[in-house]
């Protein structure tokens, strides 16, 4: 491999292909469709390799749909929280689906979209999700209609529900009982559809995942309704597929040895500071030693964690931080300025291609 100036995105195609590969043997085991969630994950210089084992791309904004149309290709969801009449008249153009959030989105642009298939987002006021901040029925959800009589009285006009409910569910037992329940609940208006996704959150990659039974509840779902079921995997298809690259910059002792980085929990991997996680260092390996590991902006809380590795680190040393693929390249940022983490590719082949760096100009033409 090239010696890459860090800090850098690392994605691997044969960790990519991995996931790839148990959404294919879900879609010929279960029937189930599998469309890519462009906000986990929309670094397109990989598409290809994901194209030949998805159908398409699902979204939550204009461009997202864009993006999916023109670089991923086959199917386009295009779903969004909220459209204007104006995002509406450029996505009609290129969508196959338009689900919208709320009924009255739905009596408001139905007559631009008719043509297409639309469908509505469904809260089915459960849902599972460790954390408040990302849990689709918290109290208050704006997210989706919470009203069964009223998604009757629409029935007609759509062609397919979404169900988005899940957080890194990776308890099939859950899954299956949710879905049972959804097919209860909705029985009248399933049978109306065509299509019915069950969103994404759902980590049915995760190792040891019980693939047969969430398969066979998938595919007696689709034949007791009649409907084409999607997934839409975002974490669960890029997992365990990338690394941020780092290099530490300087060591300083308060009470702990902290060593600084040259890149950022808040600018390079921001879900782990909104969301207060820690990302697995996957280099170099554990041990003894115990160090605190922190960015380089002046955000006093701009911390990856306390790790315990095999040796004190060093002025010069790598550092390598685990599962780096999703929610980051899509929520990177120039706070402070600090240097934007290039993206490499490692190839199915083994050889390792830099996609893109990112340079003062990039910083400057990102303000005004």
């Amino acid at each position: 491999m090239p010696r890459l100036r860090t800090p850098y995105y690392l994605i691997d195609e044969a960790g990519l292909l991995k996931n790839l590969e148990i959404i294919r043997h879900i879609r010929e085991n279960s029937g189930a469709k599998s469309v890519l969630a462009l906000k986990c994950f929309s670094t397109w210089c990989v598409f290809d390799l994901m194209r030949e084992y998805m159908d398409g791309t699902t979204s939550s904004s204009l461009f997202e749909a864009r993006l999916g149309h023109e670089k991923f290709g086959k199917e386009v969801h295009a779903y969004s929280v909220a459209y204007s009449a104006e995002e509406i008249e450029e996505v009609r153009d290129f969508a196959d689906k338009v689900i919208f959030n709320s009924i009255s989105q739905l009596n408001r642009f139905y007559d631009r979209v008719s043509s297409l298939k639309v469908g509505l987002r469904v809260n089915p006021g459960t849902s599972y999700s460790h954390f408040d901040l990302a849990d689709p029925a918290r109290q208050y959800s704006r997210l989706g209609v919470s009203s069964a009589q009223e998604l009757e009285a629409v029935a007609e006009r759509i062609s397919g529900v979404m169900f988005h409910f899940n957080c890194e569910n990776d308890e099939v037992e859950n899954i299956t009982e949710a879905i049972n329940q959804i097919g209860l609940k909705y029985s009248a208006v399933l049978k109306k559809m065509d299509w019915v996704s069950f969103g994404g959150g759902i980590y049915f990659t995760k190792d040891g995942y019980p693939l047969e039974k969430f398969c066979q509840c998938l595919k007696d779902f689709a034949e007791k309704y009649a409907v084409q079921v999607y997934l839409e995997p975002g974490e669960a298809s890029i997992t365990c597929s990338a690394e941020l690259v780092t290099t530490v910059l300087d060591i300083v002792h308060n009470e702990v040895d902290i060593a600084i980085v040259d890149a950022s929990v808040e600018a390079h991997m921001l879900d782990h500071l909104i969301y207060q996680t820690n990302p697995r260092v996957s280099s170099p390996n554990p041990g003894t030693h115990e160090v605190m590991i922190a960015g380089r902006t002046c955000l006093a809380g701009d911390l990856f964690g306390n790790y315990q590795l095999e040796a004190p680190l060093k002025i010069g040393d790598e550092i390598r931080f685990a599962d780096a693929a999703g929610y980051t390249m899509v929520k990177k940022n120039w706070f402070n300025g600090i240097s934007m983490p290039s993206i490499a590719v490692r190839r199915l082949n083994g050889t390792v291609e830099l996609i893109r760096s990112f340079e003062f100009n990039d910083y400057l033409n990102s303000l005004s």
